[in-house]
């Protein structure tokens, strides 16, 4: 069984500051499980108190650093900020809205001791959630796991931990527009689950719109399926396939003086009309799906960097780098 001298705790927080009150109280408490403990909060660039709340906090408490991004870049960058920032040898990843339980942790770290190198907290309920978004989530994971290349916890999971390796591993690849889970479930590794229920928000409402939800999935599934290539490609065949069975049609009505269709030409304006809007559309979004490929692949030539930090706190060297 391995001893664990040191545990990072990683809360990517957007808008939080009530949360985080109450929260970090919480993670404090979990020190007993590591001869040291580091917490860093990863500020997304809220407009409320939430750096503020970090600030207070880590004046009073070393262990507790913040790291304020210079602007929105969404929770998974966090999450990538705040892991180039952790130095123990195992980091935790929960969110800051109190909905993963920190008491938890001890479940994890047992599984880390005996050898996982990733750890998943796994969903069994979720406390608090609409019909809507459970249906949305469960497609999700489905999709995933029947069509992608990577294969994830099919109820879900957003509350991990993982080995200093597999960091390190993660930090490496400079991808833009993924899915961390996705990523770390695609690293292979030791892998365990433990499960538990998810709570209801502390306090507040929710910042994972549907925009956020859609663009998660749009990243997985451009990411790590290669089904919408496959589909365009099957359209385009099916297109073909179509176009050359009624032109043979149309020479065999002909040379059979009308047996198919009759002597008259046809003159179906409407059908011709809802035809060419139907493969125009699909045409279009055919182009729309290579698009996205595309311009994914345009973002990693860039080489534009993933995030930019605005402000630090109890934090020597901050930045998008390797764990040491």
């Amino acid at each position: 069984m391995r001893a664990l001298s040191k545990l990072s705790i990683v809360l990517p927080a957007f808008g939080e500051a009530e949360n985080l009150k109450a929260l970090l109280p919480r993670l404090l408490g979990v020190s007993s499980l590591a001869e040291s403990l580091q917490i860093i909060v990863v500020d997304d660039h809220s407009t409320d108190a939430t750096f503020d709340v970090v600030r207070e906090w880590a004046e009073r408490d070393p262990r507790v650093q913040g790291v304020r991004l210079a602007r929105n870049c969404g929770s998974h960058m966090a999450i990538v900020c705040g892991l180039s920032v952790a130095t123990g040898q195992a980091a935790m990843v929960l969110a800051s809205d109190g909905q993963d339980p920190p008491e938890l942790a001890g479940q994890l770290v047992a599984a880390w001791r005996d050898g996982a190198q990733v750890v998943w907290a796994v969903r069994q309920g979720r406390e608090g959630e609409t019909a809507a978004t459970l249906a949305f989530s469960s497609a999700y994971y489905a999709f995933m796991n029947r069509w992608s290349s990577v294969r994830l916890p099919p109820s879900g999971a957003d509350f991990f931990l993982i080995d200093r390796r597999v960091a390190q591993a993660l930090l490496a690849i400079p991808e833009h527009n993924a899915s961390i889970f996705a990523l770390i479930a695609s690293l292979g590794f030791r892998q365990a689950e433990i499960p538990y229920v998810k709570q209801s928000r502390l306090s507040g409402t929710s910042k994972w719109t549907l925009r956020k939800k859609v663009r998660l999935a749009m990243d997985s599934m451009v990411g790590f399926s290669t089904l919408p290539l496959k589909a365009a490609t099957g359209l385009g065949f099916l297109y073909a396939f179509c176009g050359f069975v009624y032109a043979a049609l149309l020479v065999i009505n002909r040379t059979t003086g009308g047996l198919l269709f009759g002597a008259v030409p046809l003159t179906g304006w409407s059908a011709l009309m809802v035809v060419l809007l139907i493969s125009s559309g699909t045409v279009m979004l055919i182009l729309g799906v290579f698009g996205e490929y595309l311009w994914r692949a345009l973002e990693e030539v860039r080489g534009r960097p993933r995030f930019l930090i605005e402000d630090t706190v109890n934090v020597a060297e901050p930045g998008d780098r390797v764990l040491p």
